[in-house]
């Protein structure tokens, strides 16, 4: 039988990150199951023996890794994991509904909105797990019913390169690239192609209104793709300064490149991606099971290894600040959903690309 909230409120898993293939780990994972509640979860998962994931957060070593600690901790669950980008995964999980139920288990999306658009339909069940309540607190409540949850962030921060720009005289607030001294110094991203830097953009407006990338254009910005393009300008020294993820920058700094980045006094804009199980999946207590694990300090702590954000206070991040030190933007859900086809318009109109 699924095991409900209320069993589910006494426990959080947080168990440490093992070695792939231990034994030993895998023993002592299982010897230190939290509560009944865990253990008859575990027993209910098992019985299904799998599940199957589709994952756009992580690059495919990293959902494997997840998938084997996962399976690690409770043996006799197999993840099988399906990486792809967000936009195949959500098309191919809305084609399985259609042609009579999904083949997806749990859902993971760099991009809210289709998490939205499925909650709207009716395609997810409704799932509050246990660790959510010991995440970082900005995170717990992003959907406020609980049908879908955050599993991975990012942090989107200003750059510059240090051979170029000292640290006195390098950006501290989004206002400042509007500054004319970085003229035909300045690198951004494209909202149509990123969905980092669309919600960048729905941000800045939020804070000063379109007038603030009519001020941009004016500094003549370097459009890219991604904020791994504007990281590709700074490297070269094609330009100076850009807005980019800490996570992808810190590791290009970690290898040599020319590149710091700072927290914009004006917010850091966090990038929220969740995962949902989807209403009608074969494997429901595995993927009730797997939520649980995406939602621990055990998941924060692969997140951490493999250079990425951490989810939870007591996990410290290796990209820089953690949330709680940071003054933070994330975007409401359902007023981004409403306005990232206008930004992308406005841009258009703006900067003519």
């Amino acid at each position: 039988m699924p095991i409900t909230r209320r069993q589910f409120a006494q426990f959080a898993l947080g168990a440490p990150s093992f070695a792939a293939g231990s034994a030993l780990a895998s023993d002592r994972a299982r010897a230190e199951f939290a509560s009944d509640a865990e253990k008859s979860l575990y027993e209910s998962a098992k019985k299904e023996g799998e599940l199957t994931w589709y994952d756009s957060h992580h690059p495919a070593e990293v959902a494997e890794l997840n998938g084997r600690r996962f399976s690690e901790k409770y043996p006799g669950v197999v993840v099988n994991v399906v990486r792809t980008t967000a936009n195949v995964a959500f098309q191919r999980a809305t084609q399985e509904m259609k042609a009579g139920g999904p083949l997806c288990d749990v859902l993971s999306s760099s991009d809210i909105t289709h998490c939205l658009l499925l909650k709207t339909q009716g395609q997810l069940e409704r799932f509050v797990p246990a660790n959510v309540a010991t995440m970082l607190e900005p995170l717990r409540k992003v959907d406020p019913e609980g049908f879908f949850h955050v599993t991975q962030i990012g942090t989107i921060g200003l750059a510059y390169n240090p051979t170029k720009v000292t640290a006195a005289e390098a950006p501290r607030t989004w206002t400042d690239l509007l500054d004319p001294k970085w003229k035909n110094q300045v690198s951004v991203g494209h909202p149509a192609f990123s969905g980092y830097v669309s919600i960048w953009c729905w941000e800045m407006q939020r804070l000063y209104g379109w007038d603030y990338f009519e001020k941009l254009k004016a500094n003549n910005p370097q459009i890219g793709r991604s904020l791994l393009d504007t990281l590709t300008m700074l490297r070269s020294g094609e330009r100076t300064v850009a807005h980019a993820a800490h996570a992808p920058a810190t590791e290009a700094k970690n290898k040599g490149d020319p590149i710091e980045t700072t927290y914009a006094e004006d917010g850091t804009v966090v990038i929220v991606s969740p995962s949902c199980i989807l209403k009608g999946c074969k494997h429901p207590n595995a993927a009730r099971l797997f939520m649980e694990f995406m939602t621990s300090a055990a998941a924060s702590r692969i997140s951490v290894e493999t250079s990425n954000e951490s989810l939870h206070e007591a996990v410290k991040t290796k990209t820089g600040k953690p949330l709680s030190e940071l003054k933070t933007l994330i975007a409401p859900p359902g007023e981004l959903q409403k306005g990232l086809a206008d930004i992308k318009e406005k841009w258009r109109d703006t900067f003519g690309v």
